[in-house]
């Protein structure tokens, strides 16, 4: 079932504070760790009541679900990351209606975006998702290629490469969760010892948000915690 969309503030205001006391056990701003409530398979009008209740920035997995809802929300003031697996008959419509994209992993799919994107829009925004373990139907790109790949996206003109994104495997144990964000913490750090400026990692759902947010996120996608489970 789903949550009826009148408890929806609640949950976006235990969300927010679990954020907040993570980043202040971590001796972190809380304000440097955004929330990214990813809204897949909820309906538009749940949308709008977080939004309502002053959330701004949602993730979406699916191109043709997310217009829909992207159509329905427009009178809205809000920014939309793509965080699902992008194939490439897909790069035209993210290229022209999303701000974010989370899960680049491939050469070809940054030159199509960067091609597609319009030019009344800004540069999109774009994070490269790294794989961090073995583990079939995820994306991401082998830490070995990831320097390549940052040099081919950075140099692409209608993209703006701002971080790394990964989805490592479940985890209970806590220092378990926080060994592959420490990772890619490290791969974000040796990108800008290259010459790189990146600012962003994208790291940590709903049970191992404390374990990113001790380990650096600047962005938590967030969605179970925040609209209760999915049908």
């Amino acid at each position: 079932m789903l949550t009826a969309p009148q408890f929806l503030p609640a949950r976006l205001t235990a969300v927010l504070g679990r954020i907040e006391t993570a980043a202040r056990r971590a001796g972190r701003d809380p304000a440097a760790v955004r929330l990214l409530a990813v809204s897949k398979q909820q309906p538009a009008e749940s949308v709008r009541a977080v939004a309502a209740a002053g959330q701004r920035e949602f993730g979406e997995n699916y191109v043709q679900e997310a217009l829909a809802k992207l159509e329905a929300l427009r009178d809205l003031p809000l920014a939309w990351h793509f965080i699902g697996q992008l194939q490439a008959n897909k790069t035209r419509e993210v290229a022209e209606n999303f701000q974010w994209v989370h899960t680049l992993d491939r050469e070809r799919i940054a030159a199509r975006l960067s091609a597609q994107r319009p030019h009344y829009a800004g540069p999109l925004e774009v994070l490269i998702q790294v794989k961090l373990a073995e583990e079939g139907g995820k994306g991401g790109v082998e830490p070995g290629e990831l320097p390549r790949l940052a040099e081919v996206v950075a140099g692409l003109p209608r993209l703006r490469l701002r971080g790394l994104m990964c989805i490592p495997p479940p985890e209970t144990d806590e220092a378990r969760q926080r060994a592959p964000f420490a990772s890619l913490k490290a791969l974000l750090a040796e990108l800008n010892g290259r010459g790189h400026a990146l600012d962003t990692l994208s790291m940590g759902m709903t049970a191992d948000l404390e374990a990113a947010v001790a380990e650096g996120a600047t962005i938590v996608r967030i969605g179970t915690a925040v609209f209760g489970p999915r049908d």
